[in-house]
């Protein structure tokens, strides 16, 4: 009996989704950069750790030009801070209430995030509510 329940137990558990862990390094959209995402207290965050293209065409290291927090400029993009503040929900697939930084444009956005069920985690920035924002699908790329 014990053997059974132990079995039914870790089968169940393995196919729920979100069993697996958010935390880890993840690639963005085309592979364009990996973001590390870890615990900050009870929160979650991550950073820049790796880019497809780290320096510009003159072979320096690429710098955070177009942030809209003037003192926070040249500021390198390898380790650069991306997500802040996510929370977790009664979802234990699904973030809220965080933030993510887009040095692209140099804007920070509101950001939820979720566990997709094929281990994709979705990646939506925007402005005011939810529905007004754009998606992002990212790979686990490690642990």
């Amino acid at each position: 009996m014990k053997r059974m329940f132990l079995l039914t137990f870790g089968l169940l558990f393995i196919a729920v989704p979100g069993s697996a862990n958010v935390t880890g390094t993840w690639a963005t959209k085309g592979d364009k950069s990996h973001v590390q995402i870890e615990k900050c207290g009870a929160k979650l965050c991550g950073k820049i750790t790796w880019l497809k293209e780290p320096n510009t065409d003159a072979g320096a290291p690429k710098v955070d030009i177009l942030n809209e927090v003037e003192d926070q400029r040249g500021r390198p993009i390898l380790g650069l801070p991306l997500l802040k503040g996510f929370e977790a929900t009664d979802d234990p697939n699904y973030w809220v209430n965080g933030r993510i930084y887009n040095p692209e444009d140099g804007k920070i956005y509101n950001c939820e995030m979720t566990l997709q069920d094929d281990g994709q985690l979705k990646v939506r920035g925007y402005v005011g509510v939810p529905l007004f924002g754009k998606s992002q699908f990212w790979k686990k790329v490690k642990e």
